[in-house]
């Protein structure tokens, strides 16, 4: 009787560019292959790894503490920076602390960078803002709101001051959470479902191996990786080498910690109790 062949990890693929050194490797190691990978926006890898259409990949912090107990995060690789972050912004026409009762528009491809936007702006600077959710076009969002919360390559082209008009502050979140509770902050992390780890341990871990690969040698390579990103793109090479640079795609015991105090400070109403059990991938 004939073996029927395994199926390839579905696999989901952040379109952004903030992304591309975890994926870029894939390609030169020959692992690309060996995945079955989705391309999508951050929202929508969520909704389908959540919902059993993805086996492992990469997920907004926010939802992987909503669903904590059916996910299990891989160690040592995620999206997040340890202060300034680049590529999530608010951008404003008014100080921060002005911002009560003002109108804010909110990016529709974001719920972590939102929670934090949100939390930043009622703890740190006391403000409620009047908040609505809509496409993330900054020309617009800015024509009927006060401030925005962007992300992504969005938030990018805000941090490097592509703005839509003159007299607009960028606030970098990451920075803000930095000089806030002195820790990294953590965007998305890598995770795999239990019921998919419990039938195919090894591919998880093959997986993660190979992402972890990517990783190290895009970043050994940082400068032709960064030529690459900037051929379809209004930023130069060396923009993307240092964004790649601020951002960090480790996950360890300070991510970890920063991660659990994003929980403690927002568990609750956000859909996850405070001191949620994060569970990380084993050797």
């Amino acid at each position: 009787m004939t073996a029927q062949p395994r199926s390839r990890p579905r696999v989901g693929h952040i379109q952004f560019l903030n992304c591309l050194p975890l994926y870029w490797g894939l390609v030169h190691t020959g692992s690309l292959l060996d995945l079955d990978l989705t391309r999508d926006t951050p929202d929508q890898l969520n909704d389908k790894l959540v919902g059993g259409e993805l086996d492992l990949g990469p997920i907004s912090l926010i939802e992987f503490l909503r669903n904590a107990d059916d996910l299990v995060a891989l160690p040592d690789i995620a999206v997040g920076c340890d202060g300034e972050v680049m590529s999530c912004e608010i951008v404003s026409r008014k100080p921060l602390e002005e911002l009560d009762g003002a109108r804010v528009a909110l990016g529709s491809t974001s719920r972590t960078s939102v929670l934090l936007a949100q939390l930043l702006l009622r703890e740190r600077y006391g403000v409620e803002p009047e908040y609505y959710t809509c496409a993330p076009d900054l020309e617009r969002m800015m024509r009927e709101a006060d401030a925005a919360v962007v992300i992504g390559d969005v938030g990018l082209r805000a941090y490097l001051r592509h703005l839509p008009e003159d007299g607009l502050v960028v606030h970098d979140l990451g920075r803000l959470w930095k000089e806030w509770t002195g820790l990294p902050f953590v965007f998305a992390v890598w995770a795999a479902r239990r019921d998919y780890l419990a039938r195919e341990p090894e591919s998880v871990r093959e997986v993660h191996r190979a992402f972890l690969d990517s990783r190290d040698l895009a970043l050994a390579e940082l400068p032709k990786v960064s030529e690459h990103a900037a051929r379809w793109e209004v930023f130069e090479p060396e923009e993307f080498e240092r964004y790649y640079t601020a951002l960090d795609f480790r996950f360890g015991e300070r991510q970890l910690s920063g991660l659990r105090e994003f929980a403690r400070r927002t568990g609750g109403a956000a859909g996850y109790p405070p001191d949620v059990a994060v569970e990380l991938l084993r050797p």
